[in-house]
């Protein structure tokens, strides 16, 4: 960690690698307990304790008296929240349980590879995140790493499954970077919304499908295994959003499937293979691309009024009346400013160049 602290990786590169470590590591637990619940009713748990998991949290912080400095949720926010919720929590479960059901589990693996794709095109193409050759290169190193891993010797059908696998890391792949917009708030309430409503549509559709609820120890086992890896690492993400972007955090994220390899062959026993080796060396490429990328320029902040956490950097000299806490939120301005550093398309960095 020290490696990160005092310079412009910190912290956003920490809490991407955060996000991906908890997820990744979540995958070989929840191979463990597909014995006893099916893969959709799974999916709606895991969800559904991340979002209550997150509840708990949050309100443990108020009752305590220990609110987080995050800026809240807005009235504005509400079409930004809604629209997270209909791609990442409703349309992205539904069109990925629609998909596997018709097509192949090898096929299907190889396509979840396309939401690291989607949220770096774009955020790219669409919301204009500066990019150079080295991060192309990057991360296209770490998503042929991620195919290398997801790879059963198959081919991708492109059937109707297929199809529907596909919309449904196009609609994460909205949902990524739509989340950006709401990466200045609170990140566990943005992180429980999303929980409960992803489980609550997981959960349902395999209900109505006839799926039948597991033991309550699997229920607890599996909600503990959401918590974790899917609403901290939620939390993390939308974090690291803040501070790298969408398409940098994307590119961090697609390390998860390697990690959670990794954990397999202590916890599952799984053999060392060449797939996981080669895997390994194009991502620990695309990563070292990545790690020592010095993005720079002369620039100029327009002026601009927000609210979200942060500490009087470079760009936070204003005054307070009576005594502040760093990190603090508060409503505030920013005048003018033109300056270079090596930056991030972070939430003061969002402009594009030539």
């Amino acid at each position: 960690m020290a490696l990160f602290r005092n310079s412009h990786l910190w912290p956003g590169v920490p809490l991407a690698f955060a996000s991906a470590v908890l997820f990744g590591a979540s995958t070989p637990f929840a191979k463990l307990l597909l014995g006893e619940i099916d893969p959709q009713p799974l999916a709606g748990l895991m969800y559904l304790g991340a979002g209550l998991g997150l509840a708990a949290v949050h309100a443990g912080r108020a009752a305590f008296g220990t609110e987080a400095p995050e800026a809240p949720l807005r009235r504005a926010d509400a079409p930004w929240l809604a629209a997270v919720v209909l791609f990442g929590g409703v349309a992205g479960p539904l069109l990925l349980m629609l998909g596997l059901a018709r097509t192949s589990a090898s096929s299907g693996s190889l396509l979840l590879n396309l939401e690291g794709l989607a949220t770096m095109a774009i955020a790219w193409i669409v919301f204009r995140e500066n990019v150079d050759r080295r991060l192309l290169v990057g991360a296209g190193a770490i998503l042929a790493g991620a195919v290398v891993l997801s790879w059963r010797g198959e081919g991708v059908r492109l059937d109707a499954g297929g199809l529907l696998i596909a919309a449904a890391c196009l609609a994460w792949g909205i949902d990524n970077n739509l989340t950006r917009k709401l990466s200045s708030a609170d990140p566990v309430l943005i992180a429980l919304i999303k929980g409960l409503a992803a489980g609550a549509m997981n959960l349902s559709f395999a209900l109505l499908r006839g799926a039948e609820l597991p033991s309550v120890a699997a229920v607890v086992a599996a909600g503990s295994v959401g918590f974790f890896g899917v609403g901290v690492s939620l939390v993390f993400f939308v974090l690291a959003l803040r501070y790298l972007g969408s398409a940098r955090t994307g590119a961090y994220f697609s390390l998860a499937p390697f990690i959670g390899a990794l954990v397999a062959l202590g916890l599952l026993r799984e053999p060392i293979t060449v797939q996981l080796v080669a895997a390994g060396a194009l991502m620990g490429f695309g990563l070292w691309l990545h790690l020592s990328e010095r993005h720079d320029h002369m620039h100029e902040h327009a002026a601009i009024e927000h609210e979200h956490s942060h500490v009087h950097d470079a760009h936070h000299q204003h005054a307070h009346d009576g005594p502040t806490i760093e990190p603090h939120s508060h409503w505030h301005r920013h005048e003018p400013m033109r300056h270079r550093h090596v930056h991030y398309p972070d939430l003061h960095h969002r402009h594009s160049h030539e």
